[in-house]
């Protein structure tokens, strides 16, 4: 509660905060000891608008880097709640289409570049990591294979801003997934996920198939059953 209003209201004074949430300054200034102890406020100095007063500025309090990553996780609980309701009011379906509407509208915001980009999936799978790192996911790409022989790509996220959501409802990650092979024009296959306990996300985009063409669904009839020099001519020929 003091971090929160903190955060709407920083810089603040203790005796603001008092007045704010109806607690004591003894109250107040426990929770402020607690919070810098954990790193997550720090002080800032407040002057009063309007004509400069004599003296020392008051002593204001502002969220640190480390209370915004605290509060942040505070929104992912009231995330998930929301979903719980949703799927028992309306549901797994209704957060599967959730899941789908949030992965559709990341698809239409990187469609351009992609189509830009061309048909080659290796070309498209970087295009999509750029796109995907200005948007803070940290995403990189590893080639699969050995040698020159590339079967596939590797592409990696090293942060995901839906993980906790995620991790109780997976239907983000197959809605992210089915995005990816929309996108990169393959059928691409998560092996990890943030949200599963893994360092990162992984998905494999294949590569191989796609630049080797698709194979020769021709009926045997079509093929050349003779070999080129047979060592005995066929029976009732003549020699």
């Amino acid at each position: 509660m003091v971090l929160r209003r903190i955060s709407e209201a920083g810089p603040v004074t203790a005796t603001t905060l008092c007045a704010d949430l109806g607690l004591t300054d003894t109250a107040i200034r426990r929770h402020i000891d607690g919070l810098l102890a954990d790193g997550l406020i720090e002080s800032r100095e407040v002057r009063p608008p309007g004509r400069r007063r004599r003296g020392r500025p008051a002593r204001g309090w502002v969220v640190s880097s480390q209370g915004h990553s605290v509060l942040s996780a505070d929104y992912d609980h009231l995330a998930n709640a929301a979903l719980r309701f949703l799927a028992e009011t309306a549901g797994p379906d209704a957060v599967a289409a959730f899941a789908e509407r949030r992965a559709a509208e990341v698809e239409e915001r990187y469609a351009a570049e992609l189509t830009e980009a061309g048909d080659d999936p290796q070309v498209r799978a970087t295009v999509l990591v750029e796109a995907l790192t200005r948007d803070g996911y940290a995403a990189s790409t590893r080639p699969v294979g050995s040698g020159e022989a590339t079967l596939g790509l590797q592409l990696c996220q090293g942060h995901c801003p839906v993980q906790h959501v995620a991790a109780e409802f997976p239907q983000f990650c197959d809605a992210e997934t089915e995005a990816f092979s929309r996108l990169l024009g393959v059928h691409v296959q998560r092996l990890a996920t943030l949200a599963q306990g893994d360092h990162v996300c992984t998905t494999f985009v294949p590569v191989a198939a796609v630049a080797a063409g698709p194979p020769d669904r021709r009926g045997p009839e079509h093929h050349d059953n003779h070999p080129e020099n047979p060592t005995h001519p066929p029976e009732g020929s003549n020699p």
